[in-house]
């Protein structure tokens, strides 16, 4: 079974925080990432044919099903340590609502937490789990 791989922006503080906070918890290392920006993210953004610029959204590859916005965030959390899957619960809202609460903090992001060159020191671990 391959591992579940996370797109996200490379540039985006809240993008970024949210990659850490599941690198410093995803004790099985069930997770690969790559920066939507990143040579690997663009071969992944073909393979799947999603659009070449989804830099407002993260997107899970799972066992080749592509899922996006809230969906990916649920499906992320419930694949950490508790507390986070408690947040699954949220599944249960219509995708049309939890989406809008998604795109509005998207369209936002830069705004309330700015962007950033910098990535986090990778470590023999994180780049183990880089694509």
């Amino acid at each position: 079974m391959h591992s579940p791989i996370i797109l996200f922006d490379g540039v985006c503080n809240l993008c970024n925080s949210t990659i850490n906070l599941v690198l410093d918890r995803d004790r099985r290392r069930a997770f690969k990432f790559a920066a939507l920006q990143s040579e690997a993210g663009k071969k992944m953004l073909k393979k799947y044919k999603l659009p070449a610029n989804p830099l407002s959204s993260i997107i899970l590859i799972e066992e080749n099903t592509c899922f996006t916005e809230s969906t990916a965030v649920l499906r992320i959390a419930k694949k950490l340590p508790r507390p986070w899957p408690m947040l699954y619960i949220f599944i249960i809202i219509p995708p049309f609502i939890r989406d809008r609460i998604y795109t509005f903090v998207a369209r936002n992001r830069y705004k309330w937490f700015g962007k950033s060159e910098k990535c986090r020191v990778a470590t023999p671990d994180i780049l183990e789990r880089s694509l």
